[in-house]
């Protein structure tokens, strides 16, 4: 995903800063534990895409 672009990026619910993760193919918010599906290099920025973090999830942000 671009940097540039994921500078620019906030989440849509909370509009706090968003995390990548390259493996998952997700950008992240913390805040909310949510995780937004990035597919073809395009992010989903949409509540209903999104899914709820696990416990473990969170604690391997940290």
């Amino acid at each position: 995903m671009d940097s540039k672009l994921l500078d620019i990026l906030a989440c849509p619910i909370c509009k706090s800063s968003l995390v990548y993760d390259k493996a998952a193919q997700e950008l992240i918010c913390k805040a909310d534990r949510l995780a937004f599906p990035v597919r073809d290099d395009i992010p989903v920025m949409l509540e209903d895409e999104a899914r709820v973090l696990t416990s473990e999830e969170i604690e391997q942000l940290k």
